[in-house]
């Protein structure tokens, strides 16, 4: 199957990939949402960031290594997995619930399509006392299912519901990227 680049848009036989953020665009918008996150915590004194595995947890990584030169409170990165096929709140965490208790939580994703990832992420802490909890995604579409808003988007992206958002990391050995197709 040929496959060949024109523009930012990479054509084969039966699909088509629109590029809509490139390495350094994604940078920038990560670079932009920690500022964001300083910003908006500047007074605290730790902040957790929870990203959902596994591209969510790759974000919050990011995000924990720019606050951790930027901002004068500390950071420390959780991981939550979940099962976003269940119809149920079906979670592992790599931490204590109950540690999270008064502290500010930054619930990290890749994108927010349909609002679900991110209603089970908040389950997480339910039964826990939080000073706040904020959401942060880089890739905000607007077809949700849950009334689910974000704190920190990269990008807000409108888009037809048969379209697909991949967020592709250079930790999976690729190039970073978001594609559209």
């Amino acid at each position: 199957m040929k496959t060949f680049q024109l523009s930012n848009l990479t054509t084969n036989m039966t699909e088509k990939h629109l590029l809509i953020l490139n390495q350094q665009q994604i940078q920038q918008k990560i670079d932009r949402m920690a500022y964001q996150i300083l910003e908006d915590n500047f007074e605290e004194e730790e902040i957790l960031i929870a990203g959902i595995l596994p591209s969510g947890a790759k974000i919050a990584k990011r995000l924990k290594v720019i606050l951790d030169e930027i901002a004068p409170f500390t950071s420390k990165l959780i991981g939550i997995e979940l099962d976003k096929h269940s119809t149920s709140l079906n979670a592992k965490i790599d931490f204590e619930v109950e540690d999270c208790s008064n502290k500010v939580i930054i619930l990290v994703d890749d994108v927010l399509n349909s609002g679900k990832a991110m209603a089970y992420g908040f389950g997480v802490f339910l039964d826990v006392p939080l000073k706040k909890l904020r959401t942060a995604v880089l890739i905000d579409r607007n077809h949700k299912k849950f009334p689910m808003t974000t704190d920190y988007a990269g990008l807000a992206l409108s888009t037809v519901l048969k379209e697909h958002v991949d967020v592709v990391l250079d930790e999976d050995g690729e190039e970073d990227a978001v594609y559209l197709r």
